[in-house]
């Protein structure tokens, strides 16, 4: 099949998982086409089967701001007529599904029906969605998708209490490349952030309020206090001039290495014990997933979708958002002893199999399968 994807380009989730879906769709021989603003930073441009394509926005004086999205349907009519491509394939609702339909109607007046795939990631409903502003198009856009997945059973239901939903909402997990995680410990590089074999915490993310990074560093505090132990910190955003404050205030910089934002995030997360997420909500968790996908348990809040990934007691534990004293708790209990450890680490990586891309790939054909029968 001949795939359009289109996905913002950062270091987000979505942009992460719709890029590794489309390298995986071409080394099974589909013919991919990235469409976006800038190439993707998991994209490799010089692999088979697969095309980027820009969306190059001119600035106007008559506009004060970039009208994307009609550039974006424009792009999209222009690659699906070249390129001949069977489906479009956009994640994050806005503006990429309303694009997408725009570009899907003016394509129908020329002749060429092209069903397009509505994939719903987490704050383009939690966030941008509970703007009543932006309700009325998201509504539009999900309802007029041929076909409409979320990406936890956690979203689907947060979906059809915001909006007023008619399309079947189908549920397909985010998933990892699994033989890209899990490099041998011998091979990892512990003694640089662990000198003299301190325990290695981790966290990843965009550091955005919701992420409660500051919760990181006060779990991170008490565990310190009864277990030699180094926080490795991956990211950055909003709230990192306040994590360096607190950092201050609790006297543990020399004991944080802040990295900032990594391309690869398995070469570091190669290297640690334990993974922390205090967010106030996760659509799913997707650092979790890799983080586990590399042998490491996680400590987490048992908010949105979290629970389908992290089993409590299993592959690490969950708390209420905010009790850090629960996670401190937590987090000794895993790393107490080498045994211990060692149980979680294998758990952890049991879990993760179930969200290999190679169980997750075959839905997703599946459903294009099904899409493009309905094309003609």
């Amino acid at each position: 099949m001949r795939i359009g994807i289109v996905c913002y380009p950062t270091f987000g989730g979505s942009g992460v998982v719709a890029t590794e879906l489309g390298k995986a769709l071409a080394a099974k021989g589909h013919e991919i086409h990235f469409i976006t603003y800038s190439q993707p930073f998991r994209l490799d441009r010089f692999a088979a089967n697969i095309f980027y394509h820009e969306v190059v926005v001119s600035d106007y004086p008559l506009f004060d701001f970039q009208p994307y999205e009609l550039v974006l349907s424009s792009r999209l009519v222009d690659v699906v007529k070249n390129e001949k491509l069977d489906l479009l394939h956009v994640h994050y609702a806005i503006p990429h599904a309303s694009a997408a339909w725009m570009a899907q109607q003016i394509l129908r007046s020329q002749g060429i029906n092209i069903p397009f795939i509505t994939t719903l990631h987490g704050t383009d409903i939690t966030l941008v969605g509970r703007d009543a502003s932006f309700e009325p198009v998201i509504t539009f856009a999900i309802n007029n998708s041929d076909a409409v997945t979320a990406v936890s059973e956690s979203l689907k239901k947060d979906t059809l209490e915001f909006f007023k939903v008619t399309k079947d909402i189908e549920v397909i997990p985010n998933f990892i490349c699994l033989e890209d995680y899990g490099k041998p410990k011998g091979d990892c590089q512990r003694s640089i952030f662990a000198p003299n074999g301190e325990r290695i915490l981790i966290h990843v993310s965009n550091y955005r309020k919701v992420k409660r990074v500051e919760d990181v560093l006060h779990v991170f505090d008490r565990v310190r206090k009864q277990i030699p132990a180094r926080l490795i910190l991956v990211g950055d955003g909003p709230e990192r001039t306040n994590i360096e404050r607190l950092c201050r205030e609790l006297d543990t910089c020399n004991e944080i290495h802040t990295l900032g934002k990594v391309l690869n995030p398995a070469d570091i997360l190669c290297v640690g014990d334990l993974f922390l997420l205090p967010s106030q909500t996760e659509s799913f968790g997707l650092s979790a997933l890799e983080a586990m996908a590399s042998g490491m348990p996680v400590i987490s809040t048992n908010t949105g979708g979290l629970p389908e990934v992290n089993i409590h007691g299993y592959s690490g534990f969950m708390s209420d958002v905010g009790d850090v004293d629960d996670m401190a708790k937590n987090a000794m209990t895993i790393l107490s002893d080498d045994a211990s450890l060692q149980k979680f680490r294998t758990n952890a990586l049991e879990q993760a199999k179930k969200f290999d891309i190679k169980e997750i790939l075959p839905v997703y054909e599946a459903l294009y399968v099904r899409l493009v029968a309905t094309k003609n």
